[in-house]
């Protein structure tokens, strides 16, 4: 916990506030190297944070619109991707006080958690076609939950636990007896705002006002039968992540800094859920991917920047 934590802190020690610039911003200087092994692993891990906090529907084992007013759905999810954590504390990795120098990063296989509470209202039942209705509205709302944490060296620090995010649904198609349930989403879902301080053999880093935003579209189709339902979708997420920090290396401190990340991947899913008279257990399975390699200096052999990652969730929702 503590080597993540401490990669979490140290990969935003510097960088500029242009993302296509970050590879070559660092100061010559014995701070250097420090510096762009900074900018390279968070450039390495912001888009799998992004992954976590999106995942994959919207509402989970939901298709189509719930059926207009006196309608609504609450359910708690944890996404989990299947993510690569650069290992900082390798002795191959350890800064130089001469300049920067490109280092090969070793990597462990690990899993990125994020808990989440969803929730959807019912607004209009849309209009009726046939054996179905088009153009249901629904508002949908979810928070995220980040703890206090102050664990040996390293601490992190919220300035709220809970993120509010909100969007949309709205229904192609209203499921039936006959007809699936057909929808386009969009959800609007952020971290709070966080300070992290860590400290790891001669070196310190303070990160302020780091945040992560996210947006992300889906297009999804569900059915259900009786006793379970299955719901498959396709879409795109968008990542947005910034922060200002500084570090000390050998007792020398750098000066504090911008640094940013715009990328944007595609996502797909597919989730199978257990049908209770009023609440459903769901399972889903997604795959991000594409997105903009950004260039570093450093590099990471096991798993690139932009490769797939696959990431579950797994949640208990109740509607009505």
């Amino acid at each position: 916990m503590k080597n993540r934590i401490i990669g979490a802190a140290a990969v935003l020690a510097a960088a500029t506030a242009s993302a296509s610039a970050q590879a070559n911003s660092c100061a010559p200087g014995i701070t250097q190297d420090a510096c762009q092994k900074a900018v390279d692993v968070y450039q390495y891990l912001a888009p799998q944070l992004g992954t976590a906090i999106t995942g994959g529907n919207a509402t989970l084992g939901q298709g189509g619109a719930l059926g207009g007013l006196g309608h609504f759905s609450l359910g708690v999810r944890a996404n989990v991707v299947r993510g690569t954590l650069p290992q900082v504390d390798d002795p191959s990795a350890t800064p130089v006080l001469t300049g920067a120098r490109s280092t090969a990063y070793p990597t462990k296989d690990g899993y990125i958690p994020m808990p989440t509470v969803d929730a959807a209202l019912g607004i209009f039942k849309g209009i009726p076609l046939a054996l179905t209705n088009v153009g249901g509205i629904d508002l949908l709302g979810s928070a995220s939950y980040i703890p206090k944490i102050n664990r040996n060296d390293v601490s992190l620090d919220p300035d709220n636990p809970v993120k509010v995010g909100y969007g949309v649904r709205v229904s192609a198609l209203q499921e039936s007896i006959v007809s699936p349930g057909v929808s386009f989403t969009y959800l609007k879902r952020d971290l709070p705002v966080l300070s992290l301080t860590g400290t790891s053999s001669n070196s310190t880093l303070h990160v302020d006002k780091l945040t992560e935003k996210t947006s992300a579209w889906r297009i999804v189709a569900s059915k259900n039968f009786i006793l379970f339902g299955i719901a498959a979708g396709y879409g795109q997420d968008s990542y947005q992540s910034s922060a200002n920090a500084n570090a000390t290396i050998s007792g020398q401190t750098s000066s504090t800094i911008s640094v940013a990340q715009d990328m944007t991947r595609s996502n797909m899913f597919a989730d199978f859920s257990l049908n209770f008279p009023i609440f459903k257990i769901v399972g889903e399975v997604g795959q991000v991917s594409g997105g903009t390699a950004p260039t570093t200096v450093n590099t990471f052999p096991a798993k690139g920047i932009v490769d797939s990652r696959v990431y579950g969730s797994v949640g208990f929702r109740v509607s009505w």
